[in-house]
């Protein structure tokens, strides 16, 4: 069956699913099935590379390491195929890098036929760490399942044998669980995917050798993430986010420049809104692309427009950018239904997201709002639809006058919360980028929310592009590359081959979801200082 027939077979079962989720009328049911087939005809092919151990490794605690333990290599690989695995019982190999893909390995016979089957635990990780740490009892506020041991049972040797499961690691052991013959683990290995190419830019001699390191790990970050989507993370989640894809995209124009995964992630998302025409935050490809529903996150879906916007930048195509301009359109004018008499935007009842961080909400959101408003506006008028958002273009004023009336401080320089809420670097960051400040007071701001020791912090990679971004508006340059030093680079020196979901620089073990090993070592929203490398070039470079 052709891809089209079965996105089309699969958008009449999805039409009822919509059907039972939706209030209304399917506001895009006419366009849903060759969305749908033009997202699959979008979907690549992936590379698939062999990737061999460097080393066999032991475990050592050590309190000047990343979250107390390290490996020290011990053998060479290639002894693998001589040791007899029914004595060692048990070995641990170092990949040298960060992989995502399917293992593949052979037993082979020492002497002896295979008169059993054989049992091995596998057991993947990230970092040393993730590796040492007993997972049970489980302690981890999401799903045990995801962490990456699996017990296999082997009934042939002299073959080679590919595990089921996909799986991103740099560390993988092997546990010997049963098996009454000698036998040697052969030709062990990872058959890495990623639909990345070659990277298209290149960085200034004269660059600074940890801007070099940062970018080389914000690529490595970007490839991995890089599948038949832009996954958040490819070891935990696994499925496409619009705050990570628009992000992706961005880091991608000045690196791998793959804009027809762009392009089918915009069509998997355009096909997948619900019967109102929300878009949910996140959706999955298989068995058959579906959103996740009842993920409907308002500061996500804001940023569609965003993204098609940077898409119709980078690439020139108005014809998907008119196609798909009903979709963004719809995402900003679903939330203008918030705004408040005075001119500010109500953010009850609704899923905001900035950071992995308690904090308020209402005042950054402002900005959020506003920056959906401008670029949807600019896209509009790039593809001959400004007549439609006339409007909007004065709503931006209205906004940004009234959002400056309530939330910002004069005396302070802050933008702060009526109600109280301590005060966040977020506020002053959706403030410069919203344009409720101007790059004078957006730099007072910043200024002085460092200055307070009780300021609520960004706490993720996520959080802090968008303040190299208001950094970089308030002319800030050499604070944001100091910044990006600090933060990426401070990952760097603590081993990342890929750069993290959360970091922080005072506790290795913080993690949203109460236990460490939970958290993505590998995230896509962490790719961006490739973008800030590039785009700035005379600041980062340098």
């Amino acid at each position: 069956m052709s891809a089209f027939n079965r996105y089309r077979i699969f958008a009449v079962i999805l039409m009822a699913s919509v059907a039972f989720n939706a209030v209304a009328e399917d506001r895009f049911a006419g366009d849903r099935a060759r969305w749908l087939a033009i997202a699959g005809h979008c979907k690549p092919a992936l590379n698939v590379t062999e990737v061999s151990p460097v080393a066999v490794v032991e475990a050592q605690e050590d309190a000047a390491a990343f979250q107390g333990w390290k490996y020290v290599p011990v053998a060479s690989p290639d002894s693998l195929c001589e040791m007899n695995f029914r004595q060692k019982c048990t070995v641990t190999l170092d990949f040298g890098r960060h992989i995502t893909g399917h293992l593949v390995l052979r037993l082979k016979t020492l002497g002896d036929v295979m008169d059993a089957p054989v049992r091995l635990k596998f057991f993947f990780g990230e970092t040393p760490g993730e590796m040492n740490v007993p997972l049970d009892p489980w302690r981890g506020s999401l799903s045990r399942a995801w962490m990456q041991d699996e017990t296999v049972t082997l009934y042939a040797s002299d073959r080679d044998i590919r595990l089921k499961r996909r799986v991103a690691f740099r560390y993988l052991r092997i546990e010997l669980l049963g098996g009454n013959f000698d036998f040697a683990l052969d030709g062990v290995r990872c058959e890495a995917t990623t639909s990345a190419g070659e990277c298209a830019t290149a960085l200034n001699e004269d660059c600074p050798q940890i801007i070099r390191e940062i970018n080389r790990v914000s690529l490595a970050t970007l490839s991995e993430c890089m599948q038949t989507v832009y996954e958040d993370g490819p070891k935990r989640d696994r499925r496409l986010w619009i705050g990570d894809l628009y992000l992706e995209a961005l880091a991608g124009r000045y690196s791998y420049q793959n804009h027809l995964l762009t392009k089918r992630c915009l069509y998997l998302f355009a096909g997948l809104t619900d019967g109102n025409g929300r878009m949910m935050a996140d959706l999955f490809e298989e068995p058959e692309p579906h959103p996740q529903w009842g993920t409907y996150c308002l500061t996500y879906s804001l940023l569609y427009p965003s993204v098609l916007l940077e898409y119709l930048k980078d690439t020139g195509d108005v014809t998907t950018a008119q196609d798909l301009w009903p979709v963004a359109k719809f995402q900003v004018e679903d939330a203008l239904g918030r705004i408040r008499e005075d001119n500010t935007c109500s953010a009850s009842r609704a899923w905001l997201f900035f950071d992995h961080q308690v904090m308020d909400l209402e005042v950054p959101f402002q900005g959020a709002m506003l920056f959906a408003l401008s670029q949807s506006c600019e896209l509009a008028e790039r593809i001959g639809h400004g007549n439609e958002v006339a409007e909007w273009r004065i709503m931006e004023a209205k906004i940004r006058k009234g959002a400056k009336a309530r939330y910002y401080n004069r005396k302070s320089g802050l933008m702060e919360s009526p109600d109280g809420s301590p005060v966040s670097v977020h506020s002053q960051i959706w403030a410069v980028i919203g344009g409720i400040l101007s790059p004078k007071e957006g730099r007072r701001a910043l200024e002085a929310v460092f200055s307070r020791e009780d300021a609520v912090r960004a706490n993720s990679p996520y959080a802090m592009h968008y303040l190299l971004e208001a950094m970089m508006q308030c002319g800030m340059g050499e604070q944001a590359k100091a910044t990006m030093v600090d933060y990426w680079g401070g990952m760097v020196h603590k081993g990342a081959d890929t750069f993290w979901e959360v970091y922080n620089p005072s506790d290795d073990l913080h993690s949203p979801y109460s236990f460490y090993p939970l958290n993505s070592y590998c995230h896509a929203w962490s790719c961006t200082p490739t973008y800030f490398i590039f785009k700035y070039p005379d600041i980062f470079q340098r």
